[in-house]
């Protein structure tokens, strides 16, 4: 038995609560799993686990264990990954879920990633919907708006003026809004949030005064990329991030209103699992998407400057 490998496999089994999940995270047979944390216990003297049918939970001497193993192996990885060499030769899976709204931000640009880091294998998941880090064994995630569970823990990476927009469609349907005020005879295309169900409101700003409105809608969604997409459909008005749009203002699809008003913005994140130190494979990826959003930052000062 390899006692750092059996380590591991305990601190996953604690986390996932399961040995089948532990095993399949890991990659390994759920036999071999089993076997080496049976010859942990022996050797340690102590039953680390409490078994049942339907879960698996640590006795008391096993939750005491699990904190000092985990500190143990994130001091091991700390020490390898300091080294210069760790960092250059990052590799291995890598698995990111990223929301709708910042993924077509980065698979475009994933060619200069791997010519960095050939040796990483991405696994990229693509939705808005809430994600359990920890027992979906997930190494970072990607979010937009406000960070709801607090116990991650992570960086910002990016913000972006919100700018609301329409279409020709619309606009030769309901016509075209100078003011705010006009906004209460329009439609608009409204999000809401995958894990609470709230409905975000959309905000001005001018001359010192704010106001909040949440318009009527004959459609709301909670995907990022669905909800632009509605919104270039003719649907009704809709409001997002300026690098999400940017394409359809470009090709004169979509037209920016209300130009005259201040928005909030959209702040994104990088979120990680807590309690866990971060590999070199996460650490190197965090670095370049930071990278990458400063750049769509810079693009998109430039071009409301």
């Amino acid at each position: 038995m390899d006692r750092f490998t059996a380590m591991r496999m305990f601190t996953r089994v604690v986390e996932l609560r399961s040995f089948t999940r532990a095993a399949d995270s890991l990659g390994v047979p759920k036999a071999t799993l089993s076997l080496n944390i049976q010859e942990l216990e022996t050797l340690l003297g102590v039953k680390l686990l409490n078994r049942t049918t339907r879960q698996v939970s640590p006795t008391s001497d096993g939750a005491a264990y699990y904190e000092n193993a985990l500190r143990l192996l994130q001091d091991i990885e700390e020490v390898e990954s300091s080294l210069t060499h760790a960092v250059t030769t990052a590799k291995g899976r890598l698995r990111v879920d990223a929301s709708a709204s910042a993924r077509d931000t980065i698979i475009p640009v994933l060619p200069e990633f791997y010519e960095r880091y050939p040796d990483i294998q991405l696994e990229l998941g693509c939705s808005d919907r809430p994600v359990d880090l920890v027992q979906e064994n997930v190494d970072c995630v990607i979010r937009a708006g406000d960070i709801v569970d607090h116990s991650l823990a992570g960086r910002k990476i990016g913000e972006f003026r919100n700018i609301t927009c329409g279409t020709q469609a619309y606009f030769s349907r309901y016509g075209k809004p100078e003011t705010v005020a006009d906004l209460e005879n329009h439609i608009f295309i409204n999000y809401f949030s995958s894990r609470t169900g709230k409905m975000r409101s959309w905000v001005f700003e001018k001359d010192g005064i704010r106001t909040t409105h949440r318009g009527k809608h004959l459609i709301a969604l909670n995907d990022g990329e669905a909800y632009v997409r509605a919104g270039i459909a003719g649907l009704g008005l809709f409001q997002a991030p300026s690098h999400a749009v940017q394409a359809y203002l470009d090709a004169g699809i979509a037209e920016q209103i209300l130009k005259d008003y201040d928005s909030d913005s959209t702040v994104f994140h990088i979120l990680y699992p807590p309690n866990r130190h971060l590999s070199a494979r996460v650490r190197v990826f965090s670095e370049w998407v930071a990278t990458v959003f400063s750049r769509l930052e810079d693009k998109s000062r430039a071009r409301s400057s």
